[in-house]
């Protein structure tokens, strides 16, 4: 009989993806099943193997999604199947996550079990709103408590009258629904009105929100700010110290939801990038790459290699897919032959030099003309036999560029874009619900399967503050095609170019 698997009850942090710890990471990326709470970042399950199940609890009571006994039954009846389960919360599992049950129930039906803790929002969210829980000059202990006990359990019931004589910070979760209650309740068994208070909407992302004010006040601010759950509450003196210390809300793209559209594998640093400099960052990647239709071509490149005195490639998609193909075909490097390297970017060059090869020409402009431009000054190119490497469909404007001015050119598709309408973490939905501030395009073919997939004229008037943001002419060009404008085109056509349009609009 097949043994139960083993279940991992992993802390997924507060929301900050890049919070998630070394040992949750690794757990995720051998996981079978993941079962993942609402309030978990949904970026985290890209870290999840591509056969993994991903079962998404949802708010049940709001979009009919799973309890959490239905959740529980679940994971008990994929670890008795033999799989390696990943439960993944929010926060940290045993603090008011109900990781202590599931953990019993785990233990009564005797399937091995691992608690991997996470970092609590009861410290990051803090932390994020300039808010340090502890201080020689204001205090030297801190209490957590929930703002949504079961009153009528004489064993859980919160009793305020002692709450309210504790020194140091409070830190209460769970409490905005009964925020008037509990903060008047405090006020009535002896604690100064004045005591600052802050409260905290989901610390730690790009959509974090807090208001500041006292124990008497902050129901209304509250209120005012149209703050709802998830939040928690921050009471004491150290919240007086948010002005001095608030390092996050500060970032120059915080409050900014931006959309990725590049393939996943590309996406990463672009991602982290954003991330850092605040924003709410949203991938949702509209084009996979696969092999081209047409192999004869590649083979026929390939068998002649050593006759172009040029190879050419425009990007990092089509050196990689260029040196699968020649693998395959070839065991040795020296294969290549002794033709110079043209890359049309730094990313293209990057990936180049991966492989160890020393690229001759790289253009500053990466049009086709500006390309063109660029071999003239190099040398004379013409009756010089080039070889171009790109995707299936790309445009005719570099050929036809170098062309004119005499080169020799054979334009070899070593791969081909596909739409990739999976949506793996759920980012597609939330985008045609929630909408964005600025969605990103980084080639024609993401504009073109992105509209594909959402409509980008009717996305942008259902959500008219989105805005766009194109890395170069011919991403542009592939937008005005939709009979719409980028709001701002990078004047270097790279990812670091993209950042720093969005740094200048968004400043302005």
């Amino acid at each position: 009989m097949k043994s139960h698997g083993t279940v991992y009850l992993v802390g997924a942090g507060p929301g900050d993806a890049g919070l998630l710890t070394l040992r949750g990471a690794e757990l995720l990326r051998r996981a079978e099943v993941v079962i993942c709470d609402v309030l978990v970042n949904p970026e985290l399950l890209r870290l999840t193997p591509p056969g993994a199940e991903i079962i998404a609890r949802g708010n049940h009571k709001r979009d009919g999604g799973l309890s959490q006994e239905e959740l529980t039954e679940l994971m008990v009846d994929r670890a008795k199947a033999g799989k390696n389960v990943v439960r993944l919360k929010g926060g940290d599992p045993y603090i008011f996550g109900r990781g202590g049950e599931e953990a019993q129930r785990l233990a009564k039906e005797k399937i091995p079990f691992e608690v991997v803790p996470g970092v609590s929002s009861v410290v990051a969210a803090a932390n994020y709103a300039g808010i340090p829980l502890t201080h020689r000059d204001h205090c030297s202990s801190f209490t957590v408590f929930t703002g949504h006990s079961d009153s009528a359990d004489p064993h859980t019931a919160l009793r305020y009258e002692q709450i309210a004589k504790i020194p140091g910070t409070k830190v209460v979760l769970m409490g905005v629904h009964n925020l008037a209650d509990w903060t008047k309740s405090l006020i009535t068994q002896g604690m100064p009105p004045k005591t600052p208070v802050a409260v905290v909407h989901r610390g730690t992302t790009g959509r974090q929100k807090t208001a500041a004010g006292t124990l008497v006040t902050i129901a209304g601010l509250v209120e005012k700010a149209k703050i709802v759950p998830p939040a928690i509450t921050i009471i004491g003196d150290v919240v007086n110290l948010r002005d001095e210390l608030n390092w996050f809300e500060h970032k120059p793209l915080f409050g900014q939801r931006i959309v990725i559209t590049r393939r996943t594998e590309q996406a990463g640093s672009f991602a982290t990038r954003l991330a850092e400099l605040g924003a709410d960052v949203m991938e949702v990647p509209t084009i996979k790459i696969s092999e081209p239709l047409e192999r004869m071509a590649v083979v026929e490149a390939l068998l002649e290699i050593n006759s172009y005195e040029w190879l050419i490639f425009t990007s990092a998609n089509g050196v990689k897919a260029f040196f699968d193909l020649f693998f395959k075909q070839f065991k040795d490097m020296r294969d290549i032959g002794g033709a110079r390297i043209a890359a049309v970017g730094p990313a293209t060059a990057a990936k180049l030099a991966e492989y160890h090869l020393q690229v001759d020409l790289t253009p500053d402009e990466f049009t086709g003309a500006k390309v063109a431009e660029a071999f003239m000054k190099y040398q004379n190119i013409e009756n010089v036999k080039m070889c171009i490497f790109r995707a299936e469909v790309a445009g005719r404007e570099l050929v036809e560029a170098l062309q004119e001015n005499g080169a020799i050119i054979d334009d070899i598709p070593v791969y081909r874009t596909e739409p990739d309408t999976e949506d793996r973490t759920g980012a597609g939905a939330r985008l045609l619900e929630e909408g964005a501030d600025w969605v990103t395009f980084t080639s024609s073919s993401t504009v073109e399967h992105f509209h594909a997939r959402f409509d980008l004229p009717k996305l942008r008037k259902q959500f008219p503050q989105l805005k766009i943001a194109s890395i170069g002419p011919e991403t542009s060009k592939a937008i005005r095609a939709l009979k719409l404008e980028p709001t701002l085109e990078a004047k270097v056509h790279t990812t670091e170019g993209l950042v720093a349009a969005l740094l200048k609009a968004v400043k302005a």
